[in-house]
């Protein structure tokens, strides 16, 4: 940003960056690098393990020790593990910004980061909730790759269109404010991902934008990089670590719909999305053949095609392996 489009100093707001991290003792003095050598002032940074199980909390307090530059910094450790969406409720509660920026113990927030996303919601009268940008992907070497661009959120208005076109997001991205995070409240426990949450709360109350211009470096095959199913118990587990999440994060959404006024535009979809994730939660719960037919028959409201597979996967596993043996020798042959 150039002198002339430079805020005076007493109009600069304090930003934070909550950067979490959990097993990433590898990754993460890059990630407080990223963080440390931000060109935005006044900037405070809160690095925070989740109580990892390996270094990295060590590895965290090397990458800080004997830091004298602008930044406020502060170093936390949670006794017990908590989780991405508790975890962050707990550093937006000892953090101090208004505006908040996510960052995650294995990407790297390039220099200007968050200088150009605080001279964009200044632009804006501060009237955005949130602002995204473009991503460059690494691999597991540090080697950038091809941009990643999330979806335009300036396009979208309201619930209506966030039901109507799901957006593309990725957290490591993502700043927001303040005052968004307090109408809404913390996210509840038990959210692995904060990001569609949070774009849905931006978007129903000062909106949402996304920078074209690449500030943060991505890193392939963190906690979040989706993995290939070439097995039924891999498929199984996805289905219910996704069923856990939605469990958690579809009563949010409707909670928050019904706060911003706009519960009417997503509840009947919402709903149904929630009346299938309770299906799945009990059909695999479920003890035996008979207690599984109960729950296949009471689920009236969730499609028949849905609840047959869900059933075989749950009840019949093995009539799948076929199918994956195809899959897996397919894979190999590539």
């Amino acid at each position: 940003m150039s002198a002339s489009a430079r805020p005076d100093s007493d109009a600069r707001p304090l930003a934070s960056i909550l950067l979490i991290a959990y097993n990433q003792k590898d990754t993460v003095a890059e990630a407080i690098a990223g963080a440390l050598a931000q060109t935005y002032s006044p900037l405070e940074i809160i690095a925070s393990d989740d109580a990892s199980s390996d270094s990295t909390f060590a590895a965290m307090e090397a990458a800080l020790a004997g830091y004298n530059g602008p930044h406020r910094i502060r170093l936390n450790r949670n006794p017990v593990n908590l989780g991405i969406g508790a975890h962050l409720s707990h550093l937006v509660g000892i953090s101090h910004g208004e505006l908040l920026f996510v960052a995650a113990g294995d990407d790297v927030s390039l220099p200007r980061r968050c200088e150009r996303v605080v001279s964009t919601w200044l632009a804006s009268g501060k009237r955005l909730d949130l602002i995204a940008s473009a991503l460059e992907d690494m691999d597991e070497r540090g080697q950038a790759h091809e941009r990643i661009t999330p979806s335009d959120l300036a396009s979208y208005r309201n619930a209506a269109d966030w039901l109507a076109r799901p957006p593309f997001v990725v957290g490591a991205a993502q700043a927001w404010t303040r005052r968004v995070f307090d109408r809404f409240g913390p996210l509840p426990p038990g959210l692995v991902a904060e990001d569609l949450l949070m774009v849905f709360r931006a978007i129903v109350s000062g909106g949402a934008l996304t920078l074209g211009e690449p500030l943060v470096r991505y890193r392939r095959g963190g906690i979040s990089r989706r993995r290939r199913a070439l097995n039924a118990q891999d498929v199984v587990a996805g289905f219910l670590k996704n069923n856990r999440s939605s469990l958690v994060e579809l009563p949010q959404l409707l909670a928050d719909a019904r706060v911003s006024g706009q519960l009417q535009a997503v509840e009947n979809s919402l709903s149904a999305r929630l009346r299938r994730e309770f299906y799945i939660r009990d059909m695999f719960a479920a003890d035996g053949l008979i207690s599984r037919g109960r729950v296949f028959v009471k689920a009236t409201g969730v499609p028949l095609s849905l609840r047959l597979r869900i059933a075989v996967y749950a009840a019949f596993p093995a009539l799948l392996a076929p199918l994956f043996w195809l899959k897996r020798t397919l894979a190999g042959a590539r």
